[in-house]
């Protein structure tokens, strides 16, 4: 490679790490204001190509975008004006019910921890875990309720709740309209030596992102459908919070069936004397974690998302703890951008001659000089 290739080469990767840097950081100071336009620009991703369908049939960009959002908001509205009603009552009567099941809890399950350390340890060790025992669900109690306040007091001061319902279906519309003409201007912005290249790992980006979150989205819907109506069939009090909380929790691999499990059976413990109606409501998450696994995510995820479990959750914790929501919200596109990059880079080391060197042996070196 020539000298002033090799600086024209540097050049271009310091400006576009330096482009990089600048826009993370700007993404950060103003993380504060940007949950519209980042909830806007999901919807206009996860709608275009239904609104792509409508323009093969001749129908103008500008209604298509219209009619597509109108349709979702329409069954976001419906979906709020059925299950939120039921949702707050309940999430109402559980903060009611709150402090009865953690005297519950003191009451019934410290005494039986309290006898198997005293087998165990002797009288004076279970005292103390009894002791200990119950200053902790005292401060756990506390703790909780407190950090639920601080999230709706903090949720309502970050973004206000009307601002965010007016304003992301406005921004997803001018998203959506000019989709393609975006598309087309990033297209033509590639470097022309690499643009075919670039263009299979956009493909594979696409494919990935449409993969998991419109094929994931689809299974948190259908998931917390079951486990509302399943729960709320059972007799399970607040099924109805549970099921939606574990459905939307689903998102994240393993995480909705497991919470959902302990919270629905915790509460199956405190209200139903039967140990048979217990094994009933892990019943129902047992068979809704089997179905989901082996026939819902298979059926409309398949194997296109190539993104580990582990690095999924990675990438949600870490954008939450970085951006906030906004960085939940983008955590699993930009995991996914990182993992082809990931692959493309390992692949060219793998067909690389530092990698595989047998085809230029390495010159034998005379001992006899050494």
């Amino acid at each position: 490679m020539k000298p002033h290739t090799e600086t024209s080469f540097t050049r271009q990767s310091l400006f576009w790490l330096a482009v990089t840097v600048a826009f993370i950081v700007l993404f950060w100071l103003l993380r504060g204001m940007l949950l519209p336009f980042v909830l806007g620009m999901a919807l206009a991703y996860v709608s275009d190509p239904f609104a792509d369908r409508l323009e093969r049939v001749h129908v103008p960009r500008w209604l298509s975008s219209i009619i597509v959002l109108g349709v979702i908001v329409g069954l976001g509205i419906l979906l709020l004006v059925l299950i939120v009603p039921a949702i707050v009552g309940q999430a109402i009567q559980l903060a009611e019910q709150a402090p009865v099941y953690v005297d519950e809890l003191r009451h019934r399950v410290l005494p039986q921890v309290t006898k198997f350390v005293a087998r165990v340890g002797g009288p004076s060790d279970a005292a103390d875990v009894q002791k200990a025992a119950g200053a902790y669900v005292g401060s756990v109690s506390s703790w909780l309720f407190g950090m639920l306040s601080h999230i709706w007091s903090s949720g309502l001061a970050v973004a206000n709740v009307m601002y965010v319902l007016v304003l992301t279906p406005l921004v997803a519309f001018y998203f959506l309209r000019d989709w393609d003409k975006m598309v087309h201007k990033l297209d033509g912005w590639m470097p022309l030596r690499h643009q075919a290249q670039l263009r299979g790992l956009a493909r594979e980006i696409d494919e990935i992102l449409a993969g998991f979150i419109r094929g994931q989205a689809t299974v948190c819907l259908i998931m917390g459908v079951y486990y509302s109506i399943a729960l709320s069939a059972a007799g399970l009090e607040f099924g109805v919070i549970i099921g939606t909380a574990a459905g939307v929790l689903s998102f994240i691999p393993y995480l909705g069936s497991i919470s959902g499990l302990v919270a629905s059976v915790g509460v199956a413990f405190f209200q139903f004397d039967s140990h048979l109606r217990v094994a009933i409501v892990a019943g129902v998450y047992i068979l809704g974690h089997t179905v989901e696994g082996n026939v819902v995510t298979p059926w409309l995820v398949g194997n296109r998302v190539k993104l580990h479990p582990v690095w999924i959750i990675f990438a949600l914790a870490a954008g939450g703890a970085l951006f906030g929501f906004n960085g939940v919200l983008l955590a699993v596109p930009v995991a996914a951008v990182v993992g082809v990059l990931v692959r493309f880079a390992l692949k060219e080391y793998l067909d690389s001659s530092f990698y595989d060197n047998r085809a230029t042996p390495l010159p034998l070196v005379d001992r006899s000089e050494l």
